[in-house]
């Protein structure tokens, strides 16, 4: 696309990811109008070739694509509420983390002002965004993503969740939850591993071998929890009681804080205590959900 006909864009809230989205946006050639409550915060991005506005109305008149991404969705709304009239016929894509339910409000209340909405979760920190390997989650109209994909996918990869409003900040939070998890249980490896001298670097660059066959086991275990069904074909919840055991007493032996590896114990064992202790390890989703 020749850059002078790539379309206008408005990025409303500066922080470190709302400057970051603008930045891309003006390092792919679009013209980039931005706001923010502290103007000071624009100057860079001004340098840089973005319009300032002075104000939200301002900021929403200039384009057909509106990005705002701001502390939270409070603020979009105080923020975009008294401009309605101006974004309607335009496309809002909110960046601004929240609930599943708070997003699916805000479509309504865009919806009922017949602008054009997008919900979006950015699957990076500030640093990443621009990249194409990281993904941008995005809910709502498929066809108002489809028809701004190419100004949208300088963010980085958009990845179409459908038009449920709600869920890109559903996967977002499951998502940071799975990350959490897995930062937390490398960092208890790697504390037993440099109990016995192994840098943490020479330890990771094992496991994210490990890491890929991991992913093989929830592609598996996905399709059981979607069927319903658990065989323990490839290691049953008995099995793994016992093995879990192995790590607790290689802790207790070195003085690793042993609560993690404790929470999954208590958890396999509740399943086994509940006639599960065959099934594959993919059975405790049912205890998450409270079966």
């Amino acid at each position: 696309m020749d850059v002078m006909n790539k379309p206008n864009v408005t990025v409303i809230g500066l922080g470190q990811m709302g400057a970051a989205l603008a930045d891309a946006f003006l390092s792919a050639g679009h013209p980039t109008t931005v706001w923010n409550r502290t103007p000071g915060k624009a100057d860079a991005l001004v340098a840089r070739g973005a319009v300032r506005a002075a104000t939200v109305a301002e900021a929403v008149a200039a384009s057909e694509l509106v990005v705002v991404c701001v502390l939270d969705h409070p603020a979009v709304r105080e923020l975009l509420a008294p401009v309605a009239e101006s974004l309607r016929g335009r496309v809002l894509v909110n960046l601004t983390s929240g609930s599943p339910e708070q997003a699916r409000a805000e479509a309504e209340w865009a919806a009922a002002h017949g602008i054009g909405y997008l919900d979006g979760g950015i699957m990076t920190t500030p640093p990443g965004v621009g990249d194409s390997a990281n993904m941008i989650l995005y809910a709502g109209s498929p066809e108002l993503l489809a028809a701004h994909r190419a100004t949208l996918e300088v963010l980085g990869d958009p990845v179409d969740l459908g038009p449920d409003a709600g869920l890109a900040s559903l996967y977002d939070a499951g998502l940071l939850g799975l990350m959490w998890s897995v930062f937390g249980g490398w960092l208890h490896a790697t504390a037993l591993a440099g109990a016995d001298g192994v840098a943490a670097k020479e330890f990771t660059a094992v496991a994210n071998r490990w890491l890929k066959t991991v992913s093989w086991f929830l592609s598996t275990y996905a399709e059981q929890i979607d069927a319903g069904e658990y065989p323990g074909s490839d290691a049953t919840i008995d099995i793994q009681v016992a093995t879990i055991g192995h790590l607790l007493e290689a802790g207790e032996a070195r003085g690793i804080d042993g609560r993690l590896p404790r929470l999954h114990l208590e958890l396999m064992r509740e399943a086994a205590a509940a006639g599960h202790g065959g099934d594959s390890y993919a059975r405790l989703v049912e205890i998450f959900r409270g079966e």
